[in-house]
């Protein structure tokens, strides 16, 4: 487990760049509903390497399109052309073998931990691959992440699987045992929000885990490397769209907030 230390006393806020669904070819030239997703993963790299406010890189899954091992050293090759040098955690996604991503991230800057300790906070990576393309996170996942909750600290949950229905196609393959995540969640007070890929879009949802309380609690999607989903179409389309990233911004005072970067 990682503890990081603050770099000053100053009330800067930690800044973590989500990026999301590469879905890689073992060619450089492969091509995904028209797009180049290499050259727009480098497009999202650079612009990643560009902001010196970025702390960490977390990418939350489906790094490959055509399952070859070749898709995933051309994203470590990626990011090492691209000069990333700050910290990329990492969670498979449901194109992912778990293994490969061990094999191909064991250099820097990857690092395996799947919880970054903080001063304020707390973020963790909760594994929701399964068997299928859907989503399922294990009674062992959701036990071992309530004990890992640390009460003083705030909490950024970050994940492939939405858990939240976004209206379109893809939620055939979120997360399958919904009921069972909130409940497990639902009375932790200090979860600020949640965030996860898969959707290949940006957007803002809610949920009342806690009916006591009757706090909403906000998940953030994000925005793929790849091709953005058409919604209106049943099935994977993209949209005339860039790929983007979101940022996270963990400030001391417990606030979150972020910001989407469209390329």
């Amino acid at each position: 487990m990682n503890s990081i230390e603050p770099c000053s006393v100053n009330k800067k806020p930690i800044v973590i760049a989500q990026i999301t669904d590469s879905h890689l070819f073992s060619s450089p030239d492969g091509l995904h509903h028209g797009y180049n997703v290499l050259d727009n993963l480098r497009e999202v790299l650079l612009s990643v390497g560009n902001n010196a406010q970025i702390d960490f890189v977390v990418f939350t899954g489906d790094l490959t399109q055509d399952h070859t091992e070749q898709s995933y050293q051309n994203f470590v090759d990626c990011v090492h052309e691209c000069s990333i040098t700050v910290p990329i955690y990492y969670l498979a996604g449901n194109h992912d073998e778990p293994e490969l991503l061990t094999k191909y991230f064991s250099v820097s800057p990857f690092l395996a931990d799947k919880e970054i300790n903080l001063p304020q906070w707390q973020v963790q990576l909760v594994d929701s691959k399964s068997a299928t393309p859907a989503g399922y996170v294990t009674e062992t996942a959701l036990e071992k992440l309530k004990s890992a909750i640390q009460p003083n600290k705030n909490q950024l949950l970050m994940m492939h699987h939405h858990p939240i229905d976004v209206g379109y196609f893809i939620d055939k393959h979120g997360l399958q045992n919904k009921a069972d995540f909130w409940q497990a969640i639902k009375g932790y007070n200090n979860i600020k929000a949640i965030a996860c890929g898969h959707v290949h879009s940006a957007m803002q949802l809610t949920q009342t885990p806690n009916e006591k309380i009757k706090e909403q609690l906000v998940l953030y999607t994000c925005p793929a490397t790849s091709i953005q989903f058409d919604p209106n179409v049943d099935g994977v389309a993209a949209l005339v769209k860039g790929p983007g990233y979101r940022i996270f911004y963990l400030h001391v005072d417990g606030q979150l907030s972020t910001d989407v970067i469209k390329l």
